[in-house]
């Protein structure tokens, strides 16, 4: 599902907004709910659009009330830093075209100002770059946010934003390789040299988890308990979204990757730095960006003559459609992957049943006609 090259400094989509860990008794959170679609919307890297010309956004008049909104969603709602990145630069695009029409305040909004906005980010008639059909729903979803943040805050009488509904995307179904392409891709990578053996590491960490690539290079070594206890399992333990905790098992072929990196690897890779608890060195001996890792990785395809797109998402999707076409519970999957929400989760089941069909028609005798 990513596009784009993978910089650090990308876009991320929203895919899936977890629930934000409401305190109880914590005032609006309580009111301020989204719909099953747009909880069950992910975040995914893309690359960033163009901006729209024009000021600032965030010197606008609008803009000031939109930064209330954001700081209510990083430090009242916990949500993690990429998905309020996102929700930024949807917004700013939004205020920049209410300046347009001279509306400056919250209470200026009319709901025939949100719909026009929609169908210039569609057509990109506001000077930006038009989106999908899938990106301009992830964009209504925050526009619709914030106005139910402004009517809770009385800084609107009303929400306009009740009768707007994002347009319905298309279901696209997770782009996985199969289980020879991901061990073509993981036996590509020699590990005669200290980087080669953290390359071995972080794409058998990937693939062995299904973490989510920002998950991964945000490890530190205390996170990796590889020794096992008792019968149970090799574990780690990963930050997803809003930094939801949560612990997932090790194979034993990432094990042996993990602890040839920390014994033969790391050590010489550290060195060059000034000391950092990072699990994932670059060559400078501090953490590996995000940008990295995806190179990392598409080397490796490259170099096991993978031709079609592969990232790191990739390899998650390919985890989860792997363990269900083993015959994992998709709930079972869903803790692994972090979903908030088993709808999510769900969108592999499709995969492994157009699988089935698949060799249904091509091995059954009365299949077809």
């Amino acid at each position: 599902m990513m596009t784009g090259s993978g910089a650090d400094g990308a876009t991320t989509r929203l895919e899936t907004i977890p629930d934000p860990g409401r305190q109880p008794g914590s005032g609006t959170d309580e009111t301020l709910q989204i719909t099953r679609q747009e909880a069950t919307m992910e975040l995914e890297t893309i690359p960033d659009p163009v901006p729209a010309p024009g000021p600032d956004p965030a010197t606008l008049p609008i803009g000031r009330y939109l930064e209330t909104y954001l700081q209510h969603l990083a430090v009242e709602r916990g949500m993690a830093k990429n998905t309020v990145s996102a929700y930024r630069r949807d917004l700013y695009r939004y205020a920049a075209f209410l300046h347009s029409l001279d509306v400056h305040a919250p209470d200026q909004v009319a709901l025939g100002h949100m719909t026009s906005f929609a169908q210039a980010v569609r057509e990109g008639t506001d000077g930006a770059a038009p989106l999908s059909a899938r990106s301009a729903a992830r964009t209504i979803v925050a526009v619709r946010g914030v106005h139910k943040f402004w009517e809770l805050e009385g800084l609107a009488p009303t929400n306009p934003a009740v009768d707007l509904h994002p347009p319905q995307p298309g279901r696209r179904l997770p782009k996985a390789i199969s289980v020879a392409d991901v061990g073509a891709i993981l036996d590509s990578v020699s590990i005669d040299t200290s980087a080669g053996l953290r390359d071995k590491a972080i794409l058998e960490f990937l693939y062995s988890t299904g973490a989510r690539i920002s998950e991964a290079v945000g490890l530190d070594v205390d996170d990796l308990h590889l020794e096992r206890q008792g019968d149970g399992p090799a574990v780690v333990r990963l930050f997803g979204k809003g930094s939801k905790e949560r612990i997932v098992p090790l194979g034993s072929y990432a094990i042996e990757a993990l602890n040839a990196y920390l014994v033969r690897g790391r050590p010489e890779l550290v060195a060059k730095g000034k000391g950092t608890a990072a699990l994932f060195l670059n060559q400078r001996g501090s953490r590996l960006s995000r940008q990295s890792a995806w190179s990392v990785l598409t080397k490796a395809a490259q170099r096991a003559g993978i031709e079609q797109d592969v990232s790191p998402h990739t390899l998650r999707h390919s985890f989860a459609t792997h363990l269900l076409e083993g015959g994992a519970d998709v709930r079972v999957v869903q803790e692994l992957l972090g979903h908030a929400s088993v709808t999510t989760t769900q969108v592999y089941t499709l995969v492994t049943a157009d699988t089935l069909r698949e060799i249904y028609a091509a091995a059954h005798p009365r299949a077809n006609l």
